[in-house]
């Protein structure tokens, strides 16, 4: 009997443990994004290449961005300037130089002061090849025009 009761007691105390690291609340800022992955889909060549990432701060503190990076030349991301206040939204946003025909998945890495100092988010999608025909249906439109 008595090792029954030393087992019950050892399994709730272990229950109550295993719960309150649950509910245990990171101190500071805490990025929580809508999304962490945009796809573009399958766009044209040269189509707007603009995109932005939302998110929310559900930290206790100030959510400050020091530096967000592309992962080449064709990844352009613009961070927010003022700090982000607990509860608010923020949005970084990023252009995708489309004049470049092809698949492409590329990172966008954001360091700031939330509890996870360094983050990457990232963006996909098809830069379709222009349809010739098109192509010489809108040269000749140009021409009737002029």
């Amino acid at each position: 009997m008595k090792k029954v009761i030393i087992v019950l007691f050892v399994g709730i105390l272990s229950s109550f443990s295993a719960f309150a690291q649950d509910t245990k609340q990171v101190d500071g800022p805490v990025f929580k994004f809508e999304t962490e992955t945009i796809d573009y889909g399958k766009i044209e060549k040269d189509a707007n290449g603009d995109r932005e990432f939302v998110f929310t701060n559900v930290g206790n503190a100030p959510l400050i961005i020091t530096n967000v990076k592309g992962s080449c030349g064709c990844t352009v991301p613009t961070k927010p300037k003022d700090p982000i206040m607990p509860g608010q939204t923020g949005k970084i946003k990023v252009h995708y130089a489309t004049n470049r025909v092809g698949g492409f998945s590329k990172t966008v890495t954001i360091t700031s002061n939330a509890s996870e100092a360094r983050k990457t988010v990232r963006i996909k999608g098809i830069v379709l090849k222009p349809d010739t025909n098109t192509a010489v249906e809108k040269k000749k439109t140009l021409m009737e025009v002029q």
